[in-house]
């Protein structure tokens, strides 16, 4: 079974007149680095819910990581996402814990041990550039590193599946560009990545799967392929 499998599932939010998702059907396989791109309301964001189980579909099925996300019970949902880390946009650092507590928290939170945490906290930082920077505090970082940090929480427990929604979205295009080639040795050491993006430039330089998304529909799926050419191919 592929590592995500949704198949005709459709959203509508109260009040609202059209779907935020339409019948879309998409499979992800393990080790896939795919792009959901598409303008601003085209559903990128709702299918990352989806995959998180942060939300449930008015029809449709959707299985990740051989969980039924449609009828998982809700005691099982943090086991569920355990394997899975979330980058978001706006980094939702705690302000008031340094660099290492913030990574920290969420291996305190699943019950690691103090042991486990003393090792993996400097390792992942280092892994994502942030050696000798674990005891400040995030207003004390660029918006680059803080997103290194939000990265580095997501990977602490090694998960199977990684999803980012707009994570380059605050950063300017080096910064951004540094961002991305972390998000590649992460996909190359055999993490599943998920990326919802803007960033034409990004999607352009690793031709990687690109799954345009419009008015909540999946209107093109291709491989190894930049932005306009996954664009044309609608």
């Amino acid at each position: 079974m592929a590592m995500i499998s949704i198949e005709k599932v459709s959203k509508t939010y109260k009040g609202s007149t059209r779907p935020a998702l339409d019948a879309v059907s998409i499979e992800i396989e393990t080790g896939d680095f795919v792009f959901l791109v598409g303008a601003s309301g085209s559903g990128k964001s709702s299918l990352l819910r989806m995959m998180l189980r942060e939300d449930v579909p008015s029809k449709g099925s959707i299985f990740v990581l051989g969980e039924n996300l449609i009828s998982i019970p809700a005691r099982r949902v943090p086991y569920f996402r355990r394997n899975i880390g979330m980058v978001f946009q706006d980094f939702r650092l705690l302000p008031n814990k340094t660099v290492a507590q913030n990574v920290a928290f969420c291996l305190e939170v699943i019950g690691k041990s103090p042991s486990f945490i003393a090792e993996a906290v400097p390792a992942v930082l280092k892994l994502v550039g942030l050696d000798g920077k674990q005891d400040r505090y995030p207003n004390e970082l660029s918006g680059g590193e803080q997103q290194r940090v939000a990265l580095a929480r997501a990977i602490v427990n090694k998960p199977q599946l990684l999803l980012a929604d707009e994570p380059t979205g605050n950063l300017d295009p080096a910064t951004s560009q540094e961002i991305v080639n972390l998000l590649e040795r992460i996909s190359a050491a055999g993490t599943t990545v998920v990326m919802a993006t803007h960033d034409r430039g990004i999607v352009d330089r690793l031709k990687r799967r690109v799954v345009v998304l419009k008015d909540g529909q999946i209107v093109s799926d291709s491989r190894g392929v930049g932005y306009e050419t996954a664009e044309a191919a609608r």
